[in-house]
């Protein structure tokens, strides 16, 4: 990839892809991780005198136009507050008024570009409003990691139109994640939750040819515990992916892979705050219980087994990690990758992270992913249609 520390930003006009789709409350950003991780890119253009040109998208808007709770005027206000200086909101994505705001900006001064899918043309990766976006600025770069799996507008067709770089938080989520596919210090361990096999099915088959040992948790593990002949009763299960699920166990067997799944979980009739949980061994199931949770066993189970790698992936929660019956077992994960302070960490995807800013241990972390679809793309072997995008010669 073109890096953006190698080309001359001074004075030029540069367009920045961001990801700045924040958690938000009544107009309150709620955690300004993503905010904070562009810093590194934001602050070489500042340095550089570069004239910054900020965009991104927030939330799921209908894309027809400006709708108030999606508005990054929030985002505006917090990132303002971290630079020191007024960042201006121009009040539409592309267009004359967008251009004007940047024709204005002088040497080191940011502005930001309202909601991207505002334009139903950018997750369209329309050429058109690539080209619009490209009038405001003579760079581009991406550091946008977590969007980048995607082939939209600002990731993708930009391309075509500027002369396009990887930001800094993007080339570390890359460099990091690669250099723990190819070239791990072993024992290598993956931690995978979430609820649905199908959703994971390609990572554990690309993980199952890197890794030494592979622990399941989330709502997929009864899809396996099921496939091997346990009762799952009424916990989240598919049943039509249960060969698959069979075949990857038998992948992990003949290739030395040390395959672990809970031997206990955390269950409940309903899922609840309110629920009444009880700890039962994977043998205990009855047909009206779903499980929510690993169990403490398996905490212990996988505890040990994490004490023993050098090099650690996580993804995904161990269970309904948003209610406090069932939370233990994702914070249970956390707390024993933070305690192996000699081991390379990892961790990606919203529910993982959340958990180890819950239980205070992020900076006990080696390295925490922006990216959760785009890392679970990276991993199982699918190019990034925004990274491979990067890798076009630039223009004479």
């Amino acid at each position: 990839m073109h890096r953006v520390d190698r080309t001359d930003v001074r004075g030029k006009r540069v367009l920045v892809r961001v990801d700045f789709n924040v958690p938000l409350s009544e107009g309150t950003v709620l955690d300004d991780t993503r905010i904070r991780a562009a810093l590194p890119t934001i602050d070489h253009l500042r340095e550089n005198d570069a004239r910054i040109i900020l965009m991104s998208h927030l939330g799921r808007p209908s894309g027809e136009g400006f709708e108030e709770e999606y508005s990054l005027a929030p985002v505006v206000r917090v990132l303002s507050r971290i630079l020191g200086q007024t960042v201006a909101l121009a009040p539409t994505v592309a267009g004359p008024e967008a251009k004007a705001l940047a024709a204005s900006l002088d040497a080191g001064e940011v502005m930001m570009l309202e909601n991207l899918r505002f334009d139903a043309r950018e997750k369209a990766n329309d050429a058109a409003f690539a080209a619009e976006l490209a009038e405001l600025a003579e760079l581009y770069v991406n550091d946008a990691f977590a969007v980048s799996h995607r082939a939209h507008a600002s990731v993708h067709a930009i391309t075509q139109e500027l002369p396009s770089f990887a930001g800094f938080t993007l080339e570390s989520e890359i460099l990091t994640l690669t250099s723990m596919l190819d070239a791990p210090r072993r024992p290598f361990l993956a931690v995978l939750g979430g609820s649905k096999v199908s959703d994971k099915i390609k990572v554990i088959d690309a993980l199952i040819d890197r890794v030494d040992t592979l622990l399941i948790g989330g709502g997929m593990c009864f899809t396996f515990l099921k496939a091997q002949g346990y009762e799952v009763g009424a916990s989240l299960c598919q049943d039509d992916w249960q060969a698959n699920a069979l075949q990857l166990l038998e992948k992990a067997a003949a290739r030395g892979v040390e395959f672990l799944l809970p031997v206990d979980v955390v269950a409940a009739t309903h899922m609840a705050e309110d629920a009444y949980a009880r700890v039962l061994s994977i043998e205990e199931m009855a047909a009206d219980l779903m499980g929510l949770d690993i169990g403490p066993a398996t905490f212990e189970l996988y505890a040990r087994a994490i004490g023993k790698a050098e090099t650690i992936f996580w993804n995904g929660p161990m269970g309904v990690f948003e209610l406090r019956p069932f939370a233990a077992g994702t914070r249970a994960v956390a707390k024993a990758m933070a305690a192996h302070q000699t081991a390379t960490t990892i961790v990606g995807g919203g529910d993982s992270i959340a958990a180890v800013k819950a239980c205070g241990v992020e900076d006990k972390i080696s390295f925490i992913s922006t990216g959760g679809g785009a890392a679970m793309q990276l991993l199982e072997g699918t190019p990034l249609p925004g990274v491979e995008a990067l890798n076009a010669p630039l223009p004479a």
